[in-house]
Protein backbone atom coordinates (compact mmCIF):
# COMPACT_ATOMS: atom_id res chain seq x y z
CA UNK A 1 0.00 0.00 0.00
CA UNK A 2 2.79 2.11 0.75
CA UNK A 3 4.45 2.25 -2.64
CA UNK A 4 1.99 4.13 -4.44
CA UNK A 5 2.37 7.00 -2.20
CA UNK A 6 5.96 6.54 -2.35
CA UNK A 7 5.94 6.57 -5.95
CA UNK A 8 3.60 9.29 -6.14
CA UNK A 9 5.87 11.47 -3.29
CA UNK A 10 9.05 10.49 -5.10
CA UNK A 11 7.99 11.90 -8.59
CA UNK A 12 6.87 14.89 -7.22
CA UNK A 13 9.71 15.76 -5.59
CA UNK A 14 11.60 14.83 -8.92
CA UNK A 15 9.80 17.20 -10.88
CA UNK A 16 9.90 19.79 -8.53
CA UNK A 17 13.75 19.18 -8.83
CA UNK A 18 13.43 19.23 -12.59
CA UNK A 19 11.49 23.09 -12.20
CA UNK A 20 14.33 24.75 -11.07
CA UNK A 21 17.26 22.89 -13.08
CA UNK A 22 15.37 24.46 -16.05
CA UNK A 23 16.59 28.15 -14.70
CA UNK A 24 19.59 26.25 -15.72
CA UNK A 25 19.16 25.71 -19.17
CA UNK A 26 20.07 27.86 -21.82
CA UNK A 27 17.82 30.16 -23.64
CA UNK A 28 18.05 30.35 -27.54
CA UNK A 29 16.36 32.37 -30.04
CA UNK A 30 17.39 29.81 -33.02
CA UNK A 31 20.09 27.27 -33.40
CA UNK A 32 23.54 28.19 -34.97
CA UNK A 33 24.07 27.80 -38.99
CA UNK A 34 25.23 24.66 -40.47
CA UNK A 35 26.03 26.81 -43.68
CA UNK A 36 30.08 26.75 -44.17
CA UNK A 37 30.10 30.51 -44.69
CA UNK A 38 31.30 33.41 -42.64
CA UNK A 39 30.08 37.13 -42.87
CA UNK A 40 33.05 39.75 -42.10
CA UNK A 41 31.35 42.82 -41.49
CA UNK A 42 33.16 46.05 -42.13
CA UNK A 43 31.99 49.40 -40.21
CA UNK A 44 35.18 52.20 -40.33
CA UNK A 45 34.47 55.55 -38.27
CA UNK A 46 31.28 57.38 -40.34
CA UNK A 47 33.86 59.57 -42.30
CA UNK A 48 35.90 57.17 -43.78
CA UNK A 49 35.90 57.61 -47.58
CA UNK A 50 35.10 54.62 -49.86
CA UNK A 51 39.18 54.64 -50.81
CA UNK A 52 39.95 53.62 -47.18
CA UNK A 53 37.18 50.98 -47.07
CA UNK A 54 38.26 49.14 -49.64
CA UNK A 55 42.32 49.57 -48.70
CA UNK A 56 41.43 48.06 -45.47
CA UNK A 57 39.17 45.13 -47.37
CA UNK A 58 41.73 44.47 -50.01
CA UNK A 59 44.83 44.13 -46.86
CA UNK A 60 42.65 41.89 -45.16
CA UNK A 61 42.25 39.54 -48.47
CA UNK A 62 45.79 39.63 -49.37
CA UNK A 63 47.08 39.01 -45.54
CA UNK A 64 44.43 36.19 -44.66
CA UNK A 65 42.41 34.94 -47.34
CA UNK A 66 45.15 34.66 -50.59
CA UNK A 67 46.45 31.28 -50.79
CA UNK A 68 45.07 30.18 -47.35
CA UNK A 69 43.81 26.30 -48.06
CA UNK A 70 41.25 26.80 -45.10
CA UNK A 71 39.28 29.14 -47.58
CA UNK A 72 37.31 27.91 -50.62
CA UNK A 73 36.76 31.19 -51.92
CA UNK A 74 35.16 34.74 -51.10
CA UNK A 75 33.10 37.69 -52.46
CA UNK A 76 34.34 41.10 -51.06
CA UNK A 77 31.62 44.28 -51.52
CA UNK A 78 32.69 47.72 -50.68
CA UNK A 79 30.41 50.72 -50.12
CA UNK A 80 27.56 48.29 -49.68
CA UNK A 81 26.34 44.85 -48.52
CA UNK A 82 26.09 41.65 -50.19
CA UNK A 83 23.19 40.71 -52.45
CA UNK A 84 20.37 38.72 -50.29
CA UNK A 85 22.06 35.04 -51.49
CA UNK A 86 20.01 33.28 -48.79
CA UNK A 87 16.21 34.37 -46.94
CA UNK A 88 17.80 34.81 -43.85
CA UNK A 89 20.63 37.27 -44.74
CA UNK A 90 20.73 40.21 -43.29
CA UNK A 91 21.39 43.03 -46.34
CA UNK A 92 22.64 46.24 -45.28
CA UNK A 93 22.00 49.89 -46.79
CA UNK A 94 25.07 51.25 -48.90
CA UNK A 95 27.51 52.98 -47.13
CA UNK A 96 30.99 54.34 -48.31
CA UNK A 97 32.42 53.07 -44.55
CA UNK A 98 31.20 50.11 -45.29
CA UNK A 99 32.12 46.66 -46.53
CA UNK A 100 31.19 43.05 -46.42
CA UNK A 101 33.11 40.08 -46.81
CA UNK A 102 31.40 36.54 -47.53
CA UNK A 103 34.12 34.03 -47.02
CA UNK A 104 33.20 30.00 -47.88
CA UNK A 105 34.91 27.19 -45.95
CA UNK A 106 35.50 24.01 -46.42
CA UNK A 107 34.08 22.52 -43.65
CA UNK A 108 32.46 23.03 -40.49
CA UNK A 109 35.55 22.60 -38.24
CA UNK A 110 37.28 24.39 -40.38
CA UNK A 111 34.66 27.09 -40.20
CA UNK A 112 34.51 27.65 -36.77
CA UNK A 113 38.78 27.37 -35.98
CA UNK A 114 38.70 29.92 -39.02
CA UNK A 115 36.64 32.28 -37.35
CA UNK A 116 38.33 32.91 -34.08
CA UNK A 117 41.52 33.20 -35.86
CA UNK A 118 40.04 36.13 -38.17
CA UNK A 119 38.01 38.01 -35.70
CA UNK A 120 41.81 37.79 -33.97
CA UNK A 121 43.35 39.00 -36.02
CA UNK A 122 41.03 42.11 -37.65
CA UNK A 123 41.03 43.43 -33.88
CA UNK A 124 44.76 43.39 -33.69
CA UNK A 125 45.54 45.25 -36.88
CA UNK A 126 42.98 47.64 -37.65
CA UNK A 127 42.62 49.46 -34.73
CA UNK A 128 39.45 51.86 -35.11
CA UNK A 129 37.23 49.58 -37.26
CA UNK A 130 34.10 47.54 -36.17
CA UNK A 131 35.25 44.11 -38.00
CA UNK A 132 32.63 41.61 -36.77
CA UNK A 133 33.25 38.03 -38.37
CA UNK A 134 29.61 36.42 -37.98
CA UNK A 135 27.21 32.97 -38.95
CA UNK A 136 24.41 33.40 -41.50
CA UNK A 137 21.29 32.64 -39.34
CA UNK A 138 18.76 30.56 -39.69
CA UNK A 139 15.65 32.72 -38.35
CA UNK A 140 15.48 36.24 -38.57
CA UNK A 141 18.91 37.80 -38.81
CA UNK A 142 19.95 40.00 -36.02
CA UNK A 143 23.80 40.75 -35.70
CA UNK A 144 25.47 40.86 -32.80
CA UNK A 145 23.18 38.64 -29.98
CA UNK A 146 23.16 41.26 -27.36
CA UNK A 147 21.49 44.91 -28.47
CA UNK A 148 20.05 47.34 -25.72
CA UNK A 149 18.01 50.18 -27.57
CA UNK A 150 18.35 53.88 -25.62
CA UNK A 151 16.09 56.01 -27.02
CA UNK A 152 15.39 59.59 -25.97
CA UNK A 153 14.14 63.39 -27.13
CA UNK A 154 17.86 64.92 -27.56
CA UNK A 155 20.75 63.41 -29.00
CA UNK A 156 23.40 64.95 -27.36
CA UNK A 157 21.45 63.11 -23.77
CA UNK A 158 21.04 60.20 -25.90
CA UNK A 159 24.95 59.80 -26.71
CA UNK A 160 25.77 60.29 -23.44
CA UNK A 161 23.79 57.95 -21.72
CA UNK A 162 24.58 55.24 -24.07
CA UNK A 163 28.19 55.57 -23.80
CA UNK A 164 27.23 55.03 -19.73
CA UNK A 165 25.19 51.86 -20.64
CA UNK A 166 28.15 50.45 -22.75
CA UNK A 167 30.33 50.91 -19.86
CA UNK A 168 27.90 48.53 -17.71
CA UNK A 169 27.65 46.35 -21.07
CA UNK A 170 31.61 46.10 -20.80
CA UNK A 171 32.17 44.95 -17.06
CA UNK A 172 30.36 41.62 -17.77
CA UNK A 173 33.72 39.19 -18.88
CA UNK A 174 31.41 37.44 -21.12
CA UNK A 175 30.76 39.67 -24.04
CA UNK A 176 32.79 41.16 -26.90
CA UNK A 177 33.70 44.82 -27.53
CA UNK A 178 30.82 46.94 -27.28
CA UNK A 179 29.97 48.76 -30.49
CA UNK A 180 26.91 51.68 -31.40
CA UNK A 181 25.25 51.98 -34.59
CA UNK A 182 25.41 55.34 -34.54
CA UNK A 183 27.81 57.67 -32.30
CA UNK A 184 30.90 59.31 -34.05
CA UNK A 185 30.54 62.87 -34.56
CA UNK A 186 32.15 64.57 -38.35
CA UNK A 187 33.37 67.77 -38.82
CA UNK A 188 31.00 69.71 -40.94
CA UNK A 189 31.10 72.99 -42.32
CA UNK A 190 28.04 75.04 -41.46
CA UNK A 191 26.93 77.70 -43.93
CA UNK A 192 24.98 80.19 -42.75
CA UNK A 193 23.36 82.13 -45.61
CA UNK A 194 22.47 85.91 -45.23
CA UNK A 195 19.41 86.44 -46.80
CA UNK A 196 19.35 90.45 -46.48
CA UNK A 197 22.56 91.04 -48.26
CA UNK A 198 21.87 88.11 -50.87
CA UNK A 199 18.78 89.68 -51.96
CA UNK A 200 20.15 92.88 -52.19
CA UNK A 201 23.23 91.09 -54.41
CA UNK A 202 20.20 89.49 -56.38
CA UNK A 203 21.21 85.72 -54.63
CA UNK A 204 19.39 83.00 -53.65
CA UNK A 205 19.76 80.26 -51.92
CA UNK A 206 19.12 77.39 -54.85
CA UNK A 207 22.04 79.41 -56.25
CA UNK A 208 24.04 79.20 -53.12
CA UNK A 209 23.13 75.34 -52.86
CA UNK A 210 23.72 74.74 -56.62
CA UNK A 211 27.42 76.33 -56.17
CA UNK A 212 27.97 74.67 -53.68
CA UNK A 213 26.66 71.07 -54.72
CA UNK A 214 28.53 71.77 -57.64
CA UNK A 215 31.76 72.01 -55.75
CA UNK A 216 31.09 69.24 -53.42
CA UNK A 217 28.94 66.69 -54.85
CA UNK A 218 29.87 67.32 -58.46
CA UNK A 219 28.41 67.76 -61.21
CA UNK A 220 27.36 65.51 -64.02
CA UNK A 221 29.12 67.05 -67.42
CA UNK A 222 29.35 63.89 -69.64
CA UNK A 223 28.82 60.19 -69.83
CA UNK A 224 30.42 57.43 -71.23
CA UNK A 225 29.26 54.21 -72.63
CA UNK A 226 30.89 50.98 -71.53
CA UNK A 227 29.65 48.12 -73.55
CA UNK A 228 25.70 48.84 -72.67
CA UNK A 229 26.35 50.67 -69.99
CA UNK A 230 26.27 54.64 -69.66
CA UNK A 231 28.63 56.01 -66.75
CA UNK A 232 28.83 59.66 -66.02
CA UNK A 233 31.44 61.89 -65.93
CA UNK A 234 31.58 63.83 -62.21
CA UNK A 235 33.29 67.21 -62.31
CA UNK A 236 34.00 68.43 -59.07
CA UNK A 237 37.19 70.27 -57.16
CA UNK A 238 39.94 68.18 -54.92
CA UNK A 239 39.50 66.96 -51.56
CA UNK A 240 41.69 69.60 -50.32
CA UNK A 241 39.15 72.36 -52.03
CA UNK A 242 35.84 71.08 -50.64
CA UNK A 243 36.85 70.82 -47.23
CA UNK A 244 38.83 74.62 -46.80
CA UNK A 245 36.67 77.40 -45.97
CA UNK A 246 38.66 80.12 -47.17
CA UNK A 247 38.40 78.65 -50.89
CA UNK A 248 34.32 78.73 -50.32
CA UNK A 249 34.42 81.83 -49.34
CA UNK A 250 36.29 82.91 -52.97
CA UNK A 251 33.65 80.79 -54.64
CA UNK A 252 31.78 83.27 -57.29
CA UNK A 253 28.15 83.58 -57.79
CA UNK A 254 25.97 85.17 -60.57
CA UNK A 255 24.56 88.34 -59.34
CA UNK A 256 21.56 90.27 -60.52
CA UNK A 257 23.33 92.30 -62.80
CA UNK A 258 25.51 89.77 -64.11
CA UNK A 259 28.67 90.49 -62.07
CA UNK A 260 30.07 88.05 -60.10
CA UNK A 261 29.30 87.83 -56.11
CA UNK A 262 31.90 86.12 -54.08
CA UNK A 263 29.65 83.41 -51.57
CA UNK A 264 32.04 85.29 -48.42
CA UNK A 265 29.40 88.33 -49.38
CA UNK A 266 26.51 86.42 -48.88
CA UNK A 267 27.41 83.99 -46.27
CA UNK A 268 29.39 82.93 -42.92
CA UNK A 269 30.86 80.26 -42.53
CA UNK A 270 32.17 77.92 -39.27
CA UNK A 271 33.03 74.08 -38.77
CA UNK A 272 31.06 72.30 -36.12
CA UNK A 273 30.44 68.56 -35.36
CA UNK A 274 27.69 66.48 -36.30
CA UNK A 275 25.94 63.29 -36.71
CA UNK A 276 26.27 62.21 -39.74
CA UNK A 277 23.72 59.32 -39.23
CA UNK A 278 20.62 59.14 -36.57
CA UNK A 279 18.35 56.36 -36.48
CA UNK A 280 14.94 56.81 -34.85
CA UNK A 281 12.54 54.31 -33.64
CA UNK A 282 8.32 56.40 -33.96
CA UNK A 283 10.55 59.36 -34.58
CA UNK A 284 12.65 59.00 -31.55
CA UNK A 285 16.23 58.93 -31.42
CA UNK A 286 17.34 55.44 -30.91
CA UNK A 287 21.14 54.36 -30.22
CA UNK A 288 21.58 50.52 -30.10
CA UNK A 289 24.43 49.42 -28.56
CA UNK A 290 25.71 46.39 -29.35
CA UNK A 291 27.72 43.41 -28.68
CA UNK A 292 29.30 39.82 -29.61
CA UNK A 293 29.82 36.63 -27.21
CA UNK A 294 33.15 35.15 -26.19
CA UNK A 295 32.24 31.79 -25.90
CA UNK A 296 29.10 29.45 -26.23
CA UNK A 297 26.83 31.28 -23.69
CA UNK A 298 23.33 32.04 -24.92
CA UNK A 299 22.23 35.58 -25.82
CA UNK A 300 19.38 35.01 -23.23
CA UNK A 301 21.66 34.13 -20.14
CA UNK A 302 23.86 37.27 -20.51
CA UNK A 303 20.35 39.58 -20.60
CA UNK A 304 19.69 37.63 -17.70
CA UNK A 305 22.89 38.58 -15.84
CA UNK A 306 22.83 42.19 -17.20
CA UNK A 307 19.26 42.64 -16.01
CA UNK A 308 20.43 43.93 -12.82
CA UNK A 309 22.44 46.10 -13.72
CA UNK A 310 20.72 47.62 -16.93
CA UNK A 311 17.37 48.08 -15.00
CA UNK A 312 19.41 50.04 -12.21
CA UNK A 313 20.55 52.15 -14.93
CA UNK A 314 17.62 52.61 -16.72
CA UNK A 315 15.96 53.86 -13.54
CA UNK A 316 18.63 56.65 -13.30
CA UNK A 317 17.69 57.92 -16.95
CA UNK A 318 16.13 61.70 -17.12
CA UNK A 319 12.12 61.70 -18.29
CA UNK A 320 11.65 60.50 -21.56
CA UNK A 321 14.42 58.29 -22.30
CA UNK A 322 13.93 54.63 -22.31
CA UNK A 323 15.96 51.52 -22.76
CA UNK A 324 14.39 48.34 -24.53
CA UNK A 325 15.80 44.71 -25.07
CA UNK A 326 17.09 44.21 -28.83
CA UNK A 327 18.68 41.56 -30.49
CA UNK A 328 18.16 37.50 -30.10
CA UNK A 329 16.02 38.37 -27.07
CA UNK A 330 13.14 40.26 -28.63
CA UNK A 331 13.25 38.69 -31.88
CA UNK A 332 13.21 34.99 -29.53
CA UNK A 333 9.55 36.70 -27.67
CA UNK A 334 8.58 37.60 -31.44
CA UNK A 335 8.84 34.36 -32.95
CA UNK A 336 7.32 32.42 -29.56
CA UNK A 337 4.87 34.84 -28.79
CA UNK A 338 2.27 32.96 -31.75
CA UNK A 339 3.03 30.00 -30.54
CA UNK A 340 2.14 31.19 -26.60
CA UNK A 341 -1.25 32.53 -28.28
CA UNK A 342 -2.08 28.95 -30.07
CA UNK A 343 -1.36 27.03 -26.99
CA UNK A 344 -4.67 27.70 -24.84
CA UNK A 345 -6.17 27.22 -27.85
CA UNK A 346 -4.91 23.27 -28.74
CA UNK A 347 -5.02 22.59 -24.78
CA UNK A 348 -8.63 23.15 -25.27
CA UNK A 349 -9.24 21.30 -28.40
CA UNK A 350 -7.17 18.50 -26.42
CA UNK A 351 -9.25 18.69 -23.56
CA UNK A 352 -12.63 18.30 -25.04
CA UNK A 353 -11.31 15.54 -27.72
CA UNK A 354 -10.15 13.69 -24.98
CA UNK A 355 -13.69 14.71 -22.29
CA UNK A 356 -15.61 13.19 -25.56
CA UNK A 357 -13.27 9.69 -25.43
CA UNK A 358 -13.20 9.40 -21.64
CA UNK A 359 -16.23 10.61 -19.93
CA UNK A 360 -15.05 11.71 -17.08
CA UNK A 361 -13.02 14.19 -15.10
CA UNK A 362 -11.16 12.37 -12.91
CA UNK A 363 -9.66 10.38 -15.73
CA UNK A 364 -8.90 13.58 -17.95
CA UNK A 365 -6.98 15.08 -15.39
CA UNK A 366 -5.25 11.55 -14.78
CA UNK A 367 -4.06 11.59 -18.41
CA UNK A 368 -3.31 15.14 -18.12
CA UNK A 369 -0.97 14.55 -14.83
CA UNK A 370 1.65 12.87 -16.55
CA UNK A 371 2.48 15.17 -19.56
CA UNK A 372 4.08 17.91 -17.35
CA UNK A 373 6.40 15.25 -15.70
CA UNK A 374 8.05 15.20 -18.93
CA UNK A 375 9.82 18.40 -17.55
CA UNK A 376 11.63 15.91 -15.83
CA UNK A 377 13.39 13.79 -18.76
CA UNK A 378 13.89 17.35 -20.91
CA UNK A 379 15.90 18.97 -18.45
CA UNK A 380 18.38 16.00 -17.76
CA UNK A 381 18.78 15.43 -21.91
CA UNK A 382 19.36 19.53 -21.93
CA UNK A 383 21.74 19.73 -19.22
CA UNK A 384 23.67 16.55 -19.88
CA UNK A 385 23.72 17.61 -23.66
CA UNK A 386 24.55 20.78 -22.95
CA UNK A 387 21.83 21.92 -25.27
CA UNK A 388 19.78 25.51 -25.28
CA UNK A 389 16.07 25.54 -25.17
CA UNK A 390 15.43 27.21 -28.42
CA UNK A 391 12.72 27.40 -31.22
CA UNK A 392 13.37 23.90 -32.40
CA UNK A 393 13.44 22.33 -28.84
CA UNK A 394 9.77 23.76 -27.73
CA UNK A 395 8.21 22.00 -30.91
CA UNK A 396 9.60 18.99 -30.41
CA UNK A 397 8.10 19.26 -26.45
CA UNK A 398 4.64 20.39 -28.21
CA UNK A 399 5.29 16.73 -30.23
CA UNK A 400 6.46 15.28 -26.60
CA UNK A 401 2.83 16.22 -25.07
CA UNK A 402 0.82 14.69 -27.65
CA UNK A 403 2.98 11.25 -27.20
CA UNK A 404 3.01 10.96 -23.54
CA UNK A 405 -1.15 11.58 -23.61
CA UNK A 406 -1.44 8.69 -25.80
CA UNK A 407 -0.12 6.42 -23.74
CA UNK A 408 -1.99 7.70 -20.99
CA UNK A 409 -5.04 7.37 -22.66
CA UNK A 410 -4.16 4.03 -24.11
CA UNK A 411 -3.48 2.98 -20.33
CA UNK A 412 -6.68 4.45 -18.77
CA UNK A 413 -9.00 2.88 -21.27
CA UNK A 414 -7.45 -0.63 -20.76
CA UNK A 415 -7.96 -0.66 -17.16
CA UNK A 416 -11.61 0.55 -17.37
CA UNK A 417 -12.28 -2.13 -19.80
CA UNK A 418 -11.23 -4.67 -17.94
CA UNK A 419 -12.73 -2.69 -15.13
CA UNK A 420 -16.32 -3.07 -16.67
CA UNK A 421 -15.54 -6.93 -17.86
CA UNK A 422 -15.87 -7.46 -14.05
CA UNK A 423 -12.40 -7.33 -13.13
CA UNK A 424 -11.71 -6.14 -9.45
CA UNK A 425 -9.88 -2.87 -9.64
CA UNK A 426 -6.38 -3.58 -8.15
CA UNK A 427 -6.50 -6.43 -10.31
CA UNK A 428 -7.45 -4.41 -13.65
CA UNK A 429 -4.65 -1.57 -12.66
CA UNK A 430 -2.04 -4.51 -12.69
CA UNK A 431 -3.37 -6.60 -15.30
CA UNK A 432 -3.84 -2.89 -17.65
CA UNK A 433 0.16 -2.03 -16.83
CA UNK A 434 1.48 -5.13 -17.80
CA UNK A 435 -0.38 -5.50 -20.47
CA UNK A 436 0.45 -2.60 -22.19
CA UNK A 437 3.97 -2.22 -21.19
CA UNK A 438 5.62 -3.84 -24.18
CA UNK A 439 3.86 -1.80 -26.37
CA UNK A 440 4.27 1.02 -24.97
CA UNK A 441 7.83 0.47 -24.40
CA UNK A 442 8.44 -0.56 -27.72
CA UNK A 443 6.89 2.63 -28.87
CA UNK A 444 9.18 4.87 -26.89
CA UNK A 445 12.34 3.10 -27.70
CA UNK A 446 11.33 3.24 -31.72
CA UNK A 447 10.84 6.59 -31.18
CA UNK A 448 13.95 7.46 -29.31
CA UNK A 449 16.36 5.21 -31.66
CA UNK A 450 14.74 6.81 -34.47
CA UNK A 451 15.87 10.78 -32.87
CA UNK A 452 19.50 9.66 -32.89
CA UNK A 453 20.43 10.73 -36.01
CA UNK A 454 19.30 13.97 -36.36
CA UNK A 455 20.95 14.52 -32.67
CA UNK A 456 24.47 15.65 -34.49
CA UNK A 457 22.77 18.00 -36.36
CA UNK A 458 23.34 21.82 -35.19
CA UNK A 459 19.50 22.61 -35.78
CA UNK A 460 17.68 19.89 -35.19
CA UNK A 461 19.88 18.67 -32.07
CA UNK A 462 17.99 20.50 -29.07
CA UNK A 463 14.76 19.41 -30.66
CA UNK A 464 15.87 15.29 -30.50
CA UNK A 465 17.64 15.66 -27.12
CA UNK A 466 14.34 16.93 -25.36
CA UNK A 467 12.26 14.44 -27.20
CA UNK A 468 14.17 11.44 -26.57
CA UNK A 469 14.61 12.76 -22.44
CA UNK A 470 10.92 13.34 -22.54
CA UNK A 471 9.51 10.21 -24.11
CA UNK A 472 12.22 8.17 -21.84
CA UNK A 473 11.41 9.43 -18.68
CA UNK A 474 7.29 10.05 -20.00
CA UNK A 475 7.61 6.34 -20.76
CA UNK A 476 8.41 5.36 -17.78
CA UNK A 477 6.57 7.58 -15.04
CA UNK A 478 3.37 6.07 -17.37
CA UNK A 479 3.93 2.92 -16.30
CA UNK A 480 4.97 3.70 -12.72
CA UNK A 481 3.10 6.89 -11.56
CA UNK A 482 0.17 6.77 -13.70
CA UNK A 483 -1.14 3.53 -12.19
CA UNK A 484 -0.22 5.19 -8.49
CA UNK A 485 -2.34 8.08 -8.76
CA UNK A 486 -4.93 6.14 -10.42
CA UNK A 487 -4.92 3.90 -7.16
CA UNK A 488 -4.31 6.94 -5.05
CA UNK A 489 -7.76 9.20 -6.69
CA UNK A 490 -9.70 6.20 -6.93
CA UNK A 491 -8.75 5.23 -3.37
CA UNK A 492 -9.03 1.57 -4.34
CA UNK A 493 -7.14 -1.07 -2.18
CA UNK A 494 -5.22 -4.31 -2.24
CA UNK A 495 -6.68 -7.30 -2.13
CA UNK A 496 -7.34 -8.74 1.62
CA UNK A 497 -3.85 -11.11 2.09
CA UNK A 498 -4.07 -14.94 1.77
CA UNK A 499 -4.46 -16.66 5.02
CA UNK A 500 -3.49 -20.09 5.90
CA UNK A 501 -5.89 -22.40 8.38
CA UNK A 502 -5.05 -25.41 9.30
CA UNK A 503 -7.48 -28.35 9.77
CA UNK A 504 -6.47 -32.22 11.20
CA UNK A 505 -2.85 -31.24 10.53
CA UNK A 506 -3.23 -30.61 7.25
CA UNK A 507 -2.69 -27.13 6.09
CA UNK A 508 -5.11 -25.41 3.98
CA UNK A 509 -5.15 -21.78 1.95
CA UNK A 510 -8.25 -19.69 1.90
CA UNK A 511 -9.43 -16.45 0.39
CA UNK A 512 -12.12 -14.14 0.40
CA UNK A 513 -12.76 -15.87 -2.83
CA UNK A 514 -12.40 -19.36 -2.10
CA UNK A 515 -14.49 -21.97 -1.70
CA UNK A 516 -15.62 -22.43 2.13
CA UNK A 517 -14.58 -26.27 3.35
Amino acid sequence: MRWKWTTIAVTVAVFGLSLFGMSKVQQQFFPSSDRLELIVDWSLPQNSSITETNAQMAKFEQDKLVGNPDVERWSSYVGQGAVRFVLSFDVQPPDTSFGQTIIVTKSLEVRDKLRADLQKYLKETFVGTDAYVKLLDIGPPVGRPVQYRLSGPDIGQVREHALELGSVLGRNPLLGDVVYDWNEPARVIKVDVLQDKARQLGVTSQDIASALNGIVGGTTVTQVRDDIYLINVVARAKASERQSIELLRDLQLPGANGNSVPLAAVASFRYEMEQPVVWRRSRMPTLTVKAGIRDATQPATIVAQLSKDVNAFAEKLPPGFKIDVGGSVEESGKSQAPIAAVVPLMLFVMATILMIQLQSFSRLFLVFAVAPLALIGVVAALLSSNSPMGFVAILGILALIGILIRNSVILVVQIEHLRTEGVPPWQAVQEATEHRMRPIMLTAAAASLALIPIAREIFWGPMAYAMMGGIIVGTVLTLLFLPALYLAWFRIKPPEKTEEVTLEGSAVATTDDAVPV
